[in-house]
């Protein structure tokens, strides 16, 4: 299946093509054992013109068949290259970026890859509950692998110490799998889904 890379996306924002749109699609929780929990994911990322993709995921427990029995989660936050913010670069805050991107060719996006052929990555992710992630770590075509630099807890939040994603494109598919170190645990396996693009 192709990937179709819009004429007007910011050049840093087209490794992280492929990620654009609306997934949705059922996942387990755990490690997918027989008596591990059922949830239905929607997905969405999107670019609004800046060098970050917008993120959002709503989750709901289901049943085996599908049906769904309650909320279970919502998360939110922005995904985009690591590098250097510069001064063509909006933020903090309001400061408004120039009207050109800081990377403004192929040649400005070629030139960040990493050793591996790839790209760095750094994603950072906002839960309920006073909890907020710093991920970091590599795109390389429709394969992403990212591991927390740090997890932000409020005074009464839950423990959680760390996580690991990774995320791939397999036949149109977005697959990806979430372990965590919460509740005094070790790093151990959280969540799976496969979801399906539902719309552009």
């Amino acid at each position: 299946m192709p990937i179709e890379i819009p004429t007007d996306l910011t050049p840093e924002l087209v490794p992280l093509s492929w990620l654009l749109g609306t997934w949705s699609g059922a996942g387990r929780l755990g490690a997918g054992e027989a008596d591990d929990e059922h949830f239905l994911q929607t997905a969405t990322f999107k670019a609004n013109g800046l060098p970050y993709l917008q993120y959002s995921a709503e989750s709901w427990l289901t049943d085996e068949e599908g049906a769904i029995l309650r909320p279970l989660s919502v998360e939110t936050g922005f995904w985009q290259l690591d590098r250097p913010m510069n001064d063509a670069d909006g933020g903090p805050g309001l400061i408004p970026a120039d009207t050109v991107p800081a990377l403004r060719t192929a040649d400005d996006v070629e030139a960040l890859r990493n050793a591996d052929g790839g790209f760095d990555l750094m994603a950072n992710i906002v839960h309920p509950g006073g909890i907020s992630e710093l991920y970091y770590g590599t795109i390389k075509g429709p394969q992403i692998q990212l591991s927390t630099d740090a997890v932000m807890r409020g005074a009464g939040a839950k423990d959680y110490t760390a996580a690991t994603r990774i995320f791939g494109l397999v036949n149109g598919d977005l697959y990806w799998r979430w372990d965590v170190a919460a509740q005094g645990k070790s790093l151990d396996a959280h969540a799976s889904a496969a979801l399906h693009k539902i719309n552009s």
